[in-house]
Parts: C-alpha cells; structure tokens; sequence
C-alpha cells in the first residue's frame, strides 16, 4: 500500500472513531484536562482554532485565557500559517476547509499551540487533513524560537500506528479527555 494510501485509510477510520464520540460528556473532560495543562504557561501567546466536523471544541478553553490567542489562517496552498488575534467578539469568515477565520486582525506568533488532529500515535505524531500547514508552521516556528505544540483530540483518536513522511513534526504533548501525554526530543 503506498504512503497516501494508508494515510487516505488511517483517516477514514480516525474519523470515524472521532465521530463515535463527539458531543458526549468527553467534550467537558478533555476542556478540562487541556486548561490545567495550559496554566504552566500564563500569558502566553496561544493558537487555537476554530472546530470543524467533529473536532473536539478548544474555544472554552480559549475564551478564558489571559493572553493574546491567534486562530489559523491559510494563506496558500504549501505555505505555513499564520494566526490572527481573536476574542469570543472578533468577527469571523468562513475560510478554506470550513473554518471560521477573524475577518482582519493584527498576527499573532504563539509561543504555545493547541494543535487539532484526525489521529496521533504513541510517539506523539499526529495525522491532519492532509495539506500538510502545521507541520510547515511548526517546523518553522521551532526554527525561530521555543514554542510547544499540544494536539488536542479525544482517547478514541488513538491509532497504534500512523504512516510517517520525513517532514512530519512531532507534538511535545497530546491532551484528551482521558489524560496528558508528553514527549521529550524531537
């Protein structure tokens, strides 16, 4: 089976196994478990996103930071993020994919970001969309400074196996409704 194969089929199940348990008291749980986790980095500047199809939903988490929060903004196929400031206020768009973006707004570069996923694996990677945007953002996030990634899913998400590319990056921590799991070096 060829590399795009296998990420089109470990998607397919990820979702539904996501869909499974979207919506249900692991929403609260997982909402929980990730503010707790963010406190060890007050004021940061922080990156969410808005949640699409079954994501589990980071804006409660969000709306109560003290700090600036940026949402993602593809500007180009093949080409990093950006993030734009927002508040529970901003006006939003409807962006590529779905998403809700700020309409205008100052960029932000967060120093911690909450990372949505399809599926992760035991060793902390992660299997997206397929466009490849956080792990061009990451990669060169990581190239100017320190900065933490954290996916943010559900336990249901998790494959024992994810196909790999060599350019995929590793999160530093995975956050879901049944605990926090981190990893050390790259």
């Amino acid at each position: 089976m060829s590399l795009a194969a296998a990420k089109v089929a470990a998607r397919k199940a990820a979702f539904a196994r996501r869909k499974a348990v979207h919506g249900t008291r692991l929403d609260a749980a997982a909402q929980a478990r990730l503010g707790a986790y963010l406190a060890q980095w007050p004021g940061a500047a922080l990156s969410g996103y808005m949640p699409i199809l079954s994501e589990v939903d980071p804006l409660p988490v969000m709306s109560a930071w003290h700090g600036d929060v940026g949402v993602p903004v593809i500007v180009g196929k093949g080409l990093p993020l950006t993030f734009r400031k927002w508040t529970a206020e901003t006006p939003m768009v409807e962006g590529p994919f779905g998403a809700m973006v700020p309409e205008v707004g100052p960029e932000v570069v967060p120093r911690v970001l909450i990372v949505p996923l399809v599926a992760f694996d035991e060793d902390g990677y992660r299997l997206g969309y397929g466009g490849g945007f956080y792990d061009r953002t990451l990669a060169q996030l990581r190239a100017s400074g320190a900065v933490t990634a954290i996916g943010f899913g559900y336990a249901a998400q998790k494959a024992e196996t994810l196909p790999r590319e060599t350019t995929d990056q590793r999160l530093d921590a995975i956050v879901t409704d049944a605990g926090v799991q981190t990893f050390d070096g790259p």
